[in-house]
């Protein structure tokens, strides 16, 4: 026997990790067991071993498998530019954000190409995508955000815009320091899908999905070119319903102010959804959370919501609270897949579901947002 010969499982691991590799966006399991010779237990065997170990991480109990944060540290290209801090987050908030197009992630090489590093396709029927590892051309809108000079224009707009082929791709930076680009996150379209009024608020979005990519990475602040003069803190100013909306879509623990049995205020943070359309709160409650009896005691409650860093966004609102779906409740189940899927980027309902007692709705009476800081004595509280 050949003494360096791979034995047939250790040949199969190799298999499945390249393969991962080579496709960012995940594999199925029916896709892997194509791809690579073993029964269907043993690739399953293999893969859990996989998981636990941090080698592939799997974004639902049935969804696609990925490369872990281990393996991703081990690709090793250009372990300067290809940070797997980067690329884990970016996969966390793009399943998290569940865009109809494709989200991108594009970093700057040595040389000074601009690479597509990974990237999860949009569910349209028709949509566009890009090659994992494609280098991207002069013209395109990474390449034009990532450049030492910046055209005025970009800088003003914080996002480039650019034609490639049939598609329109949109970059917007994420920067490390907060203030100059290290990677761009870009979206991208059929051409003929494309307007700019029909985009401004995916375009919103986007920003708001560089600027928690920019903060994870350790940036105290998002101001892509700005100066520090430029920087300062907004002096505070009320929200209005759009802005209002757009901090309760974003992926932010609440705090939930209740009144306990001896009439001491009680303060806990919950995951929570808001219906806009009903203007109501759901908020779930774990199995032997004191505030779950509070609430059937004295309904009456507070909400807040904010964002720890600049613009210092936060939403109040005031309510009386009502149980609404019980353990074993199908609609408690939905509730919970959507709100994991939020919070942790996957749909982990499955395995939670015993740790969930019952969830409560709020309906609010009054709801007020604010962005920025008092610039003196008096400011909205």
């Amino acid at each position: 026997m050949n003494e360096y010969s791979l034995t047939p499982s250790v040949r199969r691991t190799i298999e499945v990790l390249e393969g991962l590799l080579a496709h960012p966006q995940g594999l199925t399991l029916k896709q892997l067991l194509a791809s690579v010779d073993g029964s269907r237990s043993s690739i399953f065997l293999m893969l859990n071993t996989l998981k636990s170990l941090g080698y592939v991480e799997q974004s639902e109990r049935r969804g696609r498998y990925r490369a872990g944060a281990r393996l991703l540290a081990w690709r090793a290209a250009a372990p300067s530019v290809l940070n797997a801090d980067l690329l884990k987050a970016f996969y966390e908030e793009a399943e998290t954000a569940q865009f109809k197009e494709t989200l991108a992630l594009a970093m700057p090489l040595p040389a000074g190409d601009i690479q597509i590093v990974g990237q999860v396709e949009g569910e349209a029927g028709v949509r566009s995508v890009f090659v994992t590892g494609q280098r991207l051309s002069a013209g395109s809108a990474a390449f034009a955000l990532l450049q030492p000079v910046v055209a005025p224009e970009i800088r003003t707009l914080r996002y480039a815009v650019a034609r490639r082929e049939e598609a329109m791709d949109i970059a917007v930076p994420i920067c490390r320091d907060g203030v100059l680009p290290t990677a761009a996150l870009l979206m991208s379209t059929p051409a003929y899908r494309w307007s700019q009024q029909a985009y401004q608020p995916t375009l919103a979005a986007l920003g708001e999905i560089a600027a928690r990519l920019s903060y994870r990475l350790g940036a105290p602040l998002y101001a892509p070119w700005r100066t520090d003069a430029e920087s300062k803190m907004a002096q505070m100013s009320a929200m209005g319903e759009e802005q209002i909306a757009a901090v309760l879509a974003a992926p932010w623990m609440a705090r939930l102010a209740c009144v306990d049995r001896d009439g001491a205020p009680h303060v806990v943070p919950v995951w929570h959804e808001w219906d806009r359309d009903r203007r109501t709160f759901h908020i779930l409650a774990w199995r032997g959370s004191r505030w779950a009896d509070y609430l059937l005691d004295n309904p009456q409650v507070s909400l807040t919501v904010d964002e720890p860093w600049p613009p210092l966004r936060r939403v109040s609102a005031r309510g009386a609270a009502a149980p609404l779906y019980e353990a074993n409740d199908p609609q408690l189940w939905r509730l919970l897949a959507r709100l994991s899927r939020r919070y942790l980027g996957r749909n982990v309902a499955e395995t939670l579901t015993p740790q969930v007692e019952r969830s409560f709705i709020i309906t609010p009476h009054i709801v007020r947002g604010w962005q920025g800081l008092p610039a003196e004595k008096g400011g909205a509280q």
